[in-house]
């Protein structure tokens, strides 16, 4: 990351915000693709990092150590593909001797077994078809056959009306007796009726899993799931050699238990038993977690498949509240989930004091392990957790620069009078306006406000017109003027920006941006930038460079049709790139002064979604990150004789004419293998030009991979088979509208393969890439 002042005579100003705390982070942006983290030997080696994003957990757990709440815990933040914190605290042990908490101790998990161990190895058979789901349980345990019929997924969400708990001494007598004794005590509840945690229901599912693969649970799930995932220290009764390691637990017998199961039942049973008796390690839950948000996947194994996984974590209704099988979701009983977490979060807790929550939205999982029950079985750990996790949520998730800018007390225009070139879905975390913060921050006066194409609204189409806001001029920047009129100017001391830019240069923010900027230079004002992320992602960059000299409002400056970059980048550039690091000319009050309130937390490699921030759409048609992703691609043929899909319910996701055969497009389109979209015929008819209520056919297209999808690759294929398949109707030439490259037409209409069209960009992309180094102002994952 550059440094404050690292350019000089009038060198932008930044706000830096420290890098995340995650193992082996680069330290400078790059524009090198991420390594993975995923192997088993990346969390082993990731340091136990304090660093300010994550430092505000260390005061609740320092508190609740202090009150004898916990000896000690172990935490660990991360993603499918990093781990973002993680760290010990505390004491592994207090009695018979203090030890310190390391973070390779492994815990007594209690409950979280159900989830981890039973759970999971139920849904691996399930993903075999060996179990299945809406099946009595007494088809794979005859002995409960004389009961009213219960599922195998009733058994999992805990409504199968069996009590919660059998006798510790039924439970010694062996499998066959307990299972009599079930059979014998019948139902608390009519299957489905009421929701009753049972241990005992776990117990079943886990002779369920010994019965159809027979192998026990101990076997099953370290041979099926912990091998594969690395989880090299997950299993049932930790072998002696291993005991020095684990937290010890309560006495039992005048010793700490110590690798000894603390559930009086799954003591019973010999340690192994479905609802308790794992141990683990942080970082192996870590793994764990990975592949739940990898969907079944990590580590380069997939434990179940894709839909399994969505069988597996979605949410049911129960009398409690809402369940998954084997998970918790927010259920009456989920006293440690964080509020912040999102609605397809899943989680569960152990009575030891462990607990792990999942949020596949977030791409975000949650570590908390603790020997709460040490020494004297009297610790509480469930608000901490969920406390934790809310501190969690709010570190990992970015913090624009509205937000920034917020947290600082407006520090950076303290006592200006300011412009704010902005719209209305620019918006602060809690969803207030940025017009409305400014309005309303303290010791900031709002003066003026621009409006880029689309307007206040965002939602206007054409000439934005000049209007107010209550008593605040605004003035429209789109249409017949561009550039801030000289009085809108007058008594200015700054002029804020916050706008959501798409990362395409023919969307026309940026060109405002710059705009302004060479106003603010020329007429000495400041410029401060409240940075956004790039929803395409700051990494990967596509299509031709803008030549010198074929610039115009749309194409204002070279750059390639996907650059990378945020705004407060672009700004960066801008200012280097056209001088105005030096007075202007005419002998101007001096350099522009450039400020970026820069965003905290945010990764240039990472996806929207992983940010934890809303899409509010910057404009009427990109209303969905799905837009958006394909903007740049069917975007690139707005300038020829197609629709777009704009005037139609999927913008940018479809397009078409009159004239065009859909049948023959989309088997045209399937027959050139585009990597990553697939495209399907569609009917449909817009509501604006070009054909306005005219019934079009044509093409629906759809990212089905991110990480091979080119969305340049994908527009100029697109544009190659309606001349293949119109050659008469479809004006090809026209596509440079947007492309704004004539030697890629050439190519293009000369039949030129599209590998050796894109091949052509790289020299000038990798140009480009150097060029924008400078000015990057955030790194990528590791």
């Amino acid at each position: 990351m550059l440094a404050a002042g690292a350019l000089t005579c009038g060198a932008p100003t930044l706000r830096p915000t420290p890098p995340r705390p995650i193992a082996s982070e680069a330290s400078a942006p790059t524009d090198a693709a991420p390594e993975a983290t995923t192997d088993a030997a990346d969390l082993d080696a990731g340091p136990a990092e304090t660093g300010a994003p994550f430092a505000a957990l260390t005061a609740p757990i320092e508190r609740a150590i202090a009150e004898s709440k916990l000896p000690g815990c172990v935490v660990v933040v991360g993603r499918s593909d990093e781990i973002l914190f993680r760290r010990a605290f505390g004491s592994r042990a207090v009695e018979p001797e203090r030890e310190p908490m390391t973070e390779d101790t492994t815990f007594d998990l209690a409950s979280l077994t159900k989830a981890v161990a039973t759970g999971a190895s139920v849904m691996v058979l399930v993903d075999r078809g060996k179990v299945r789901l809406d099946a009595p349980a007494s088809r794979y345990l005859p002995e409960l056959a004389k009961l009213p019929p219960f599922t195998v997924e009733q058994l999992m969400l805990h409504t199968s009306g069996l009590p919660a708990v059998a006798r510790i001494s039924d439970h010694r007598a062996g499998m066959g007796a307990l299972l009599a004794k079930v059979a014998e005590t019948g139902l608390k509840a009519r299957p489905g009726e009421r929701f009753l945690y049972s241990d005992t229901g776990y117990i079943l599912l886990a002779e369920i899993v010994r019965r159809v693969s027979g192998a026990d649970i101990a076997t099953f799930a370290p041979r099926e799931i912990y091998g594969p995932l690395g989880m090299q220290h997950t299993r049932f009764s930790p072998p002696p050699e291993e005991r020095a390691t684990v937290a010890p637990t309560q006495k039992r017998d005048g010793g700490f238990m110590r690798g000894e199961v603390h559930d009086p039942r799954a003591y019973a049973m010999g340690g192994v038993a479905g609802h308790a008796g794992l141990f683990s390690t942080a970082d192996d839950l870590a793994r764990f977690a990975q592949a739940m948000l990898g969907r079944g996947a990590a580590n380069k194994a997939r434990i179940v498949s894709e839909r399994t996984f969505e069988a597996w974590t979605r949410r049911r209704d129960t009398p409690a509240g809402g369940r998954a099988l084997g998970w918790d979701v927010d259920s009456r009983f989920a006293t440690h989930r964080s509020p912040s977490l999102s609605a397809r979060a899943f989680g569960h807790g152990g009575y030891t004091g462990t607990a792990l929550w999942i949020d596949p939205a977030r791409d975000l999982f949650f570590v908390f392990l603790s020997n709460r029950v040490h020494p004297d079985g009297t610790g509480a750990v469930n608000p901490l957790v969920a406390e934790l996790a809310t501190l969690a949520v709010a570190e990992a998730d970015t913090s624009t620069g509205v937000d920034v800018l917020r947290a600082e007390a407006f520090a950076p225009i303290a006592g200006a009078r300011v412009a704010l070139l902005t719209n209305g879905q620019a918006r602060a975390r809690d969803g207030t306006t940025t017009l409305d913060v400014l309005r309303h921050a303290e010791g900031v006066t709002l003066a003026s406000v621009f409006a880029p194409e689309h307007g206040l609204s965002a939602r206007a189409e054409g000439r934005v017109a000049d209007g107010k806001l209550d008593e605040i001029p605004v003035y429209g920047l789109y249409g017949s003027r561009t550039t801030p009129p000289d009085a809108a100017l007058d008594g200015l001391d700054a002029i804020v920006v916050d706008l959501q830019d798409v990362g395409v240069r023919f969307y026309t923010y940026a060109s405002t941006l710059k705009r302004v900027m060479e106003a603010a230079w020329r007429r000495g004002l400041r410029v401060v930038v409240l940075d956004r992320p790039d929803p395409l992602g700051g990494a990967a960059v596509d299509g031709p460079v803008l030549a010198a000299g074929a610039r115009s409002f749309v194409h204002h400056h070279e750059l390639p049709i996907v650059h990378g970059m945020t705004m407060g980048e672009l700004a960066r550039m801008f200012a280097a790139e056209e001088g105005w690091t030096a007075p202007p000319p005419d002998g101007g009050a001096g350099a522009l002064r450039l400020e970026i309130v820069q965003m905290r937390g945010w990764r240039r490699d990472a996806p929207f979604e992983r940010t934890g921030l809303s899409w509010n759409a910057p404009s009427p048609n990109l209303a969905t990150l799905d837009a958006v992703r394909l903007y740049p691609a069917i975007g690139l043929l707005e300038g020829t004789n197609l629709s777009v899909g704009r005037g139609t319910p999927a913008p940018f996701a479809i397009l078409g004419a009159p004239w065009v055969d859909a049948n023959a497009l989309a088997a045209a389109l399937g027959r050139a293998a585009i990597p990553g979209v697939s495209f399907a015929p569609t009917h449909f008819t817009p509501t604006v030009v070009p054909f306005a209520k005219t019934p079009c056919h044509g093409v629906r297209v759809r990212v089905t991979d991110g990480a091979t999808y080119r969305p340049l690759r994908t527009g100029l294929a697109i544009a190659r088979a309606l001349a293949e398949v119109h050659p008469k109707d479809f004006e090809l030439r026209r596509v440079d509208r947007m492309l704004q490259s004539p030697p890629t037409m050439t190519a293009l209409a000369a039949g030129e393969p599209l590998d050796v069209i894109l091949a052509r960009w790289e020299p000038e992309l990798a140009r480009f890439k150097a060029r924008r180094a400078p000015f990057l102002l955030y790194p990528a994952s590791r």
